[in-house]
């Protein structure tokens, strides 16, 4: 039986995120829709990662996103779950709620249904969220991955987010 049922490209970003982070002794949280967990599920498959990693919010569903993340749900209503507002709320929100130093969040569709004609199968957005920074400066962007099929989105994603985790990164829109 191999060690891990992911795959090795996610293991080895997780493996960077928990050491660079384990070297300023920073703790990390995500809030996760679209990907289900796999940021997470990738962060604990890090022998010591409970020394970085402090939680991890899977919020699939609108509701979900409301209540556990306090995301407003007019926020939600107005801009759809797929918006920058609903990602940065999300971020906000896992910060909050956790005793994390840096949050990240990831919202999207992986298909094969639920896009539009402006949202399509593989619009992502992240957002990221740091303690010591102004809550009025939004750092989030939308971006539109090639539709691989879900799990290819999905694995897509959450290697974006794991750069995200890196101390110094930044979303470049």
């Amino acid at each position: 039986m191999p060690d891990t049922l992911l795959p090795p490209e996610l293991v080895e970003a997780a493996r960077r995120v928990v050491a660079a982070n384990l070297a300023l002794g920073r703790r990390i949280t995500v809030a996760e829709s679209c990907t289900g967990g796999l940021v997470s599920a990738a962060l604990t498959e890090i022998p010591g990662s409970s020394a970085v990693f402090e939680a991890g919010f899977v919020t699939y569903g609108d509701t979900a996103k409301v209540d556990l993340l306090g995301v407003s749900s007019e926020v939600v209503e107005t801009f759809g779950a797929v918006s920058i507002a609903v990602g940065w709320a999300m971020a906000r929100g896992a910060l909050a709620r956790s005793r994390a130093d840096v949050a990240v969040a990831i919202t999207g569709i992986a298909g094969p249904e639920g896009g539009s004609a402006k949202k399509p199968v593989g619009t992502v957005v992240f957002a990221r969220a740091d303690k010591d920074s102004d809550p009025d400066e939004v750092t989030a962007d939308m971006r539109q991955f090639d539709d691989t099929g879900r799990a290819g989105i999905r694995l897509h994603a959450a290697l974006c987010a794991l750069d995200l985790l890196m101390p110094g990164a930044s979303l470049d829109p």
